[in-house]
Formats: C-alpha cells, structure tokens, sequence
C-alpha cells in the first residue's frame, strides 16, 4: 500500500465510486470502517452491497486499517456521509494525520445545522489546504465510467486548481470553484427539493409541476445560499442547478425515490428501511427549516417537506396548499 498516495475514506455507493474512477489512472486505498466488509470486497474485487456490477480496477487496494490507508496518503478523499464526516476527522487527527482533505458528503450537520466546511475548520489545522468535491454525479454512472462533471471548491482557489488537474480524467470532468458556501449549500438543500419532486410525481401532477418544483426550488436554494454569503452564479453551475435538475429528476435519486414512496401513503421509517441507503435529503430538510427561520429566508417548499416527513401531513394536501398560495413576482 505504499504507493497509494490518495486515499478514500467510506466504502459506500459514492465512496466506491470515486474510488473505482480514480484508481484507473492512479493507484487508490479505500478504507472501509467495517473489517467483514473489507474482506469481502478484497476478496471478491467488487462492492457487492452497494455496486456490484462495477468491479475493481487493479489500481485500487481496500482496507479496514485507517493507519494504514493514511500512512502515504497526500490527499484524502472523505466520502462518509455527513453523520460520519465529525467522528472519521476526529479519528484521523487523532492518529495524527492531518492531510489536505476534500470532503464528499452533502448536507448540514444535523444538531448543529453546520455545513460540512464549518465542521473541518474546527477540527483541521488552518495552514492545511481543504476543499469538497460535489456536482451532478450519480454513484452508479461514475462507477460504470460514464461521463460526469463535477465541481472542486475550496477558499484556496490554487489548491482547487492543482487537485482538478491531479484528479482530472477523460470521463469524470473536474471544475475548480473557490466559493465554498455556495457549493455546499446548492449541494445539501437540492436534496429537499429532490423530496419535493418525487411527491409530485408520485401524484401523477405532471411534468408542469416537476418543472415548476425545480424552478421555485432552485430560487429557495439561491435565497438561503445568499443569505450564507454564497455567490449568485454558483448557483446556476454544477453544484446549484446541474445537481438540482438530476436528484430531481434522475431514476436513481434516493431523496426523488423518498418522496415518491410518501405519495403511496407509506411512513417514513417504512421508506428508509426499504431504501437501504442513507437519504440525505431527510435530515437536511429539518436543518434547512430551522435555518430559514433562523435566518427569515422564505421557502415554502422546504417547509412542506418539513410538514410531510415530521408532521404527519398528507401530501396532496400539501402540494395543494403550495399550489394555491397568492400569486407573486417572480
């Protein structure tokens, strides 16, 4: 494992993922938490829980041995989710490694309401480069080597730069960015919105509506994104409208699917049993509600998400209401 330089932490879907494209043209460790878990794969060279059409490329080593997955590492991708992104920080600082990190997870710390950078500063050296990766990019499509781009953001703008050209390949396309907040907030609330659409078409309200839905989403996301101090044109890139239009539309969104199994009735610790995978968009919504009051950002769809999730609301009477608010200027 010597020469495995960049190392990836989380073995689920999208940790997997990314692991899988970068070890094609580099060598790659993978560090999974779960020893059994580890075994498997490295016996089997695929995933089989998460991806298991997408076998390994040889480039790419697994462990459960985080000391060792860092030993070498010059870059660490952490790709937990946010629930874990605190605890494996805290785990690698106190194996003292400390290296520039980019972070993949999406959302905001649930309790704290932090968004992940908020989180890293707290925790990480301030003279060590960090950054998130982030962007339109589903776990299965990237494993598979379809093309995708993605975005690297970071306050250093120079090391977003020179992580884009280390990571850079033909098929996953990288964009340096150095609107951090922007980036992260586009990232984490797109998820509400995602809920929100896969209501509408669990209804059977058309294209009109899911149309309509992205639209007034993507202007709820820009209003609490500037209220964060975030550019307005981060929204409109990959990381604001390119990752809003596919989780709100893409088969294979977890937070579209969420909404679309409420449609049916169904509870939500029904849906979250039968997912299988972490749906970021649940807990992000009752952060992002609690910060738009906070703060006195108006967004109505992410309330009725709120009411539909934690308030036992029925939703067709929710869309409905959203429906039949005043009309406005857009």
């Amino acid at each position: 494992m010597a020469d495995h330089k960049l190392a990836v932490l989380g073995a689920g879907a999208w940790g997997t993922a990314l692991a899988i494209a970068f070890a094609r043209h580099q060598p790659v460790v993978m560090w999974a938490r779960n020893p059994a878990q580890c075994a498997d794969m490295a016996a089997a060279r695929v995933n089989q829980r998460y991806l298991k059409e997408c076998p390994f490329p040889e480039g790419l080593a697994v462990t459960a041995d985080l000391g060792a997955a860092l030993a070498k590492a010059e870059l660490v991708i952490v790709a937990t989710p946010i629930a874990g992104l605190r605890a494996t920080l805290t785990a690698m600082r106190d194996a003292g490694h400390t290296p520039p990190i980019l972070w993949a997870c999406k959302g905001f710390e649930a309790g704290s309401g932090r968004l992940p950078h908020e989180v890293v500063a707290e925790l990480w050296p301030a003279d060590v480069p960090v950054g998130v990766l982030s962007g339109p990019s589903f776990a299965r499509e990237v494993a598979r080597d379809l093309p995708a781009a993605v975005t690297i953001a970071s306050t250093d703008l120079a090391f977003a730069q020179a992580t884009v050209a280390r990571l850079h390949a033909p098929r996953l396309r990288l964009y340096a960015n150095d609107d951090l907040t922007g980036v992260e907030v586009g990232a984490a609330v797109k998820n509400v919105m995602a809920i929100a659409t896969g209501v509408s078409d669990g209804l059977g309200y058309g294209n009109n509506a899911r149309a309509a839905l992205i639209t007034r989403g993507l202007a709820e996301v820009s209003r609490l994104a500037e209220a964060f101090g975030a550019r307005p044109s981060t929204l409109m890139g990959l990381a604001g409208l390119g990752d809003l239009v596919l989780t709100c539309t893409g088969e294979l969104s977890r937070n579209r699917t969420v909404g679309l199994l409420l449609a049916q009735g169904k509870h939500l610790d029904t849906i979250l049993a039968e997912l299988g995978h972490v749906a970021e968009g649940v807990p992000t919504t009752r952060e992002v509600a609690a910060l738009a009051e906070r703060h006195g950002v108006d967004m109505p769809i992410t309330r009725a998400v709120h009411a539909m999730l934690f308030e036992h609301a029925s939703p067709d009477a929710v869309v409905t209401s959203l429906l039949a608010r005043e009309p406005k200027t857009e």
